[in-house]
């Protein structure tokens, strides 16, 4: 029809330079971009297309880009799509696959050779057991101990590839011959998501939090990649959910109490929390006012019962 719109696919100059580029993450690991669809435009597309004449209120694209973000209207970011190639160690994948908002589809080792490589710690890079974290990490071993555990570490995955490859030698099939690989092995999966749940993942994942290993893929898809990808997004993303906090309604009632300089009001508040339960004299590990004692450092205050 004559007065049907023309639409073109909407390209990134500075996305399609990195296509297939391997952004090499660990010892042996990477990311790189497959294929994508959409753009920053197409975010203000949908929303435009959601609400209307609501929109014409915010004049500028990056404007409603931001208001969308910030105000957590998702939907006009899940017009954006990415395909990626990764390979990973197993252990950090098993986390990424919790992410349960892609499409995956994994190397397999039931029908093709398990890859030739495993994930190695430096001497320098053995972490100690975090005490207060059940499930994290602080400080390192000196490299005195980490070099004993490098060297066992490659003595193991070294015996464990031996074994591998002499079960297939004697023909053992290779569904079951790969089953006592280590968790440390490569595996390459294509990662298919859409930017909304993609934010998702790297706000978690990118977190200090989080495990060193999967943070490490985390941040390079962020910074070398979605940065390119959907700019605007990208930086609304990092101001209004990476480098912004959020606090509970506990915070804020002792946060409250603790600006007015009531400090004998604001013990009381967190003592009634169950914050300040000691053991031994001294105050037990509380994961809620340990949250809150990082977020006051970030804004440059000190807890009063410190």
């Amino acid at each position: 029809m004559e007065n049907e719109e023309k639409l073109e696919q909407i390209k990134v100059a500075s996305l399609d330079e990195i296509l297939g580029k391997k952004f090499p993450v660990l010892d042996d690991g990477f990311v790189r971009v497959v294929d994508y669809m959409g753009t920053d435009e197409s975010i203000v597309q949908a929303a435009r297309v959601s609400y209307g004449k609501g929109t014409k209120k915010v004049t500028e694209d990056r404007g409603l880009i931001r208001y969308l973000l910030r105000n957590r209207h998702t939907t006009p970011f899940e017009m954006c799509e990415i395909k990626l190639h990764v390979r990973v160690p197993m252990d950090a994948w098993r986390q990424w696959i919790r992410h349960r908002t892609a499409n995956v589809n994994e190397y397999s080792t039931r029908y093709s050779l398990a890859i030739d490589s495993s994930q190695r710690t430096s001497d320098s890079e053995w972490r100690m057991q975090s005490k207060d974290n059940k499930q994290g990490s602080e400080g390192f071993f000196p490299v005195e101990i980490g070099g004993k555990l490098t060297e066992r570490e490659q003595e193991f995955q070294n015996f464990a590839r031996e074994i591998y490859q002499e079960r297939l030698n004697l023909g053992v099939a290779r569904e079951q011959a790969r089953k006592d690989l280590p968790l440390s092995t490569y595996t390459e999966a294509y990662w298919k998501i859409d930017l909304h749940n993609l934010l998702n993942f790297l706000a978690l994942r990118m977190d200090a939090h989080a495990q060193f290993e999967i943070r490490s893929y985390a941040t390079t898809i962020g910074n070398e990649i979605v940065s390119r990808w959907c700019p605007v997004a990208w930086e609304a993303f990092k101001d209004y959910r990476m480098n912004s906090m959020e606090l509970t309604s506990m915070e804020v009632e002792v946060m409250k109490k603790m600006l007015a300089g009531k400090q004998e009001e604001t013990l009381a508040a967190a003592e009634k929390f169950g914050w300040l339960r000691k053991v031994d004299g001294k105050l037990a590990g509380n994961r809620e006012r340990i949250e809150f004692e990082e977020k006051l450092t970030r804004l440059g205050l000190v807890a009063p019962w410190k």
